[in-house]
């Protein structure tokens, strides 16, 4: 049975959680989210693309290994994206107040959420 919505209030209890969703990487669409401070469709669709070209990029640099999490930090947000290995073509957006989230935990709570992810 789908834990999406248990899985999403876990990233959302993680200290400086604002946003988190699951994605499917081929349609760009939410499977769930939670969260404001973000439009997560739009970022859905948008992040879909950065996946897809690092996924591409690594291909093309002949690299056999995969993408653990891609982090991206603006002034005030972290935004993590964890593409899951055991569902292939989804991954999870994760985004965080930087002034209140301890970076460490968020990444292992994403981590954890990866593992117990059922769709």
């Amino acid at each position: 049975m789908p834990n999406i919505n248990k899985i999403l209030d876990q990233l959302m209890d993680v200290s400086g959680a604002a946003a988190a969703a699951v994605v499917d990487v081929n349609s760009g669409m939410m499977l769930g989210g939670k969260g404001s401070g973000v439009d997560l469709e739009l970022a859905a669709g948008g992040n879909t693309q950065v996946v897809k070209s690092k996924m591409k990029t690594l291909e093309m640099l002949d690299l056999n290994d995969k993408i653990e999490d891609i982090l991206i930090t603006l002034n005030s947000q972290f935004h993590l994206i964890r593409p899951t290995s055991k569902l292939e073509g989804l991954f999870l957006y994760y985004v965080l107040d930087s002034s209140h989230a301890n970076l460490a935990l968020a990444r292992r709570a994403l981590k954890s959420a990866e593992e117990q992810l059922v769709i």
